[in-house]
């Protein structure tokens, strides 16, 4: 039927590929919401193929139930707390925003871009005929297909393109990329990590032949790494003098009459003294629950509370860039304290005693510096489902308690339990030996690091939920979209 009422469409002008497609203009109704996103619920429904970054319902456009002079609807979009954002005309909306004509709507960065339009009530009922809650399609088409017609798959493309497709010009921007591109690359989350790592392999090479620079410099690296992964993960900027601060501070501390106080406490009066204890798993996993697990999550976690306290008492924006005030500040400060641990603890303890043992032994200086890399390499590259697995899970209760404080003292409790015993099972797994044989050890510390990353990856994962500055968050995905 034909009429000259006016509706909405959301008209696809973007695409990743030439993929075939039904469809490139959707119906808005003017009684319910259009969700957009990636599972079959909803009625757009984006390719995760493609469009990685969508989440799985990133937003909806809905009716107002007003109406413009002319008597058309008015629709708003809404953004449903994706993690990557919704744009309109380049700027990243806050929750629902008013769509006039000729908007551009982009989901997520570089993602599916519609343009809203107004189109009489024939054309509606035409596109609309289609079904709109087949996938997006991945080339748009002008004008919009007519059902009468059938759609053919598009032609791939020929190669070498036909004279007069495309320019023999060069721009200077193509010769010179690094120019044209110069604001994009400091965007880009991995260029300063690759010219770290271009910058280390060549320190690496100056230093080979002296092993405790050699060492230090290897340690810093994969240490670096490890927690930029975790970084990345949590997707929340926090200072880096912070973070160096935090780890810095737990190695200061490692080398004070603190660090005495702590054995004192929890391997003299408490039962964590390891020497004394038998062999066997039970003994094994008592004395490393008092001291390795209650005493060193203590001790790694004093930056966060230092931070804490430190950012109690400066005035906003200061209070929330430098303190602890959500489960995300906890798990960064946790995980840049146990950064520290680990190194001090590798380069200062295990890495001189294995080379000085095995250099003994042998009659070979060469042997025993090969011997301390060995073992610092999977020590450092560890500790992201060890030490700092531990301390961010930690740290996760701890900026949680400060979010429910009604609820803290009960939070923190469970949190240091948690982190305190899979610490202490992953110490004790060489009890195992005694009754099971070394396989049985193999296979607990795979469990345990595997569960201390899990846990910690969860935790990450609920910290970006609850985070009060979500929209602000970047995040690295976790897993390939579904």
């Amino acid at each position: 039927m034909v009429n000259d009422q006016q509706s909405g469409l959301l008209r696809l002008i973007s695409a990743q590929s030439s993929a075939d497609a039904s469809q490139s203009c959707y119906s808005l109704s003017e009684t319910d919401e259009t969700a957009i996103g990636r599972t079959a619920d909803c009625q757009v429904i984006i390719d995760s193929t493609l469009y990685g970054g969508v989440s799985r319902r990133h937003a909806v456009v809905r009716p107002t139930g007003s109406r413009t002079p002319q008597g058309a609807p008015i629709w708003q979009i809404c953004d449903l707390n994706s993690a990557n954002g919704t744009y309109v005309n380049g700027q990243r909306i806050q929750g629902c925003q008013t769509l006039n004509v000729g908007d551009r709507i982009m989901l997520s960065h570089n993602g599916p871009e519609f343009l809203f339009e107004h189109r009489a009530t024939q054309l509606v009922d035409q596109a609309a005929a289609t079904g709109s809650s087949a996938p997006i399609p991945t080339q748009p088409s002008y004008p919009p297909p007519q059902p009468a017609q059938p759609v053919y798959p598009p032609q791939p493309p020929v190669y070498p393109p036909q004279p007069g497709a495309v320019s023999n010009q060069v721009t200077a921007s193509q010769l010179f990329p690094i120019v044209s591109a110069r604001k994009d690359l400091l965007g880009k989350g991995y260029l300063i990590p690759g010219i770290l790592t271009v910058m280390m392999v060549v320190l690496l090479f100056i230093f080979a032949t002296n092993p405790p620079i050699f060492n230090l410099l290897l340690a810093l690296y994969l240490g670096g790494g490890g927690f930029y992964f975790i970084y990345r993960l949590c997707g929340k900027k926090k200072p880096w003098w912070v973070l160096f601060l935090s780890t810095l501070f737990t190695m200061v501390i490692l080398v004070t009459p603190v660090l005495s106080l702590f054995i004192l406490i929890f391997r003299g009066i408490l039962p964590g003294n390891v020497q004394d204890a038998s062999p066997d798993f039970i003994s094994q996993l008592i004395s490393h629950f008092f001291g390795a697990g209650l005493m060193e999550e203590l001790l790694k976690a004093l930056p966060i509370f230092g931070f804490f306290f430190l950012g109690s008492q400066l005035r906003p924006p200061s209070r929330q860039k430098v303190g602890v005030w959500e489960p995300l500040d906890g798990i960064l400060i946790g995980a840049a304290s146990a950064l520290g641990f680990t190194l001090l603890e590798t380069l200062g303890q295990y890495v001189p005693g294995i080379a000085a043992d095995v250099a003994r032994s042998s009659a070979n200086e060469f042997a025993g510096a090969l011997a301390a890399v060995q073992l610092l390499i999977p020590r450092i590259l560890g500790s992201v489902a060890g030490h700092m697995a531990y301390s961010g899970i930690f740290g996760y209760f701890i900026g949680l308690s400060i979010l429910k404080p009604a609820q803290r003292w009960k939070i923190l409790g469970i949190g240091y339990l948690t982190s305190s015993g899979i610490h202490a099972f992953w110490n004790a797994s060489g009890g195992l030996a005694q009754n099971f044989g070394d396989l049985a050890v193999v296979l607990a510390l795979m469990i345990v690091g595997v569960l201390a990353y899990v846990f910690l990856t969860a935790a990450i994962l609920k910290a970006r939920q609850l985070s009060p500055t979500r929209s602000q968050n970047f995040a690295t995905r976790i897993a390939p979209p579904n």
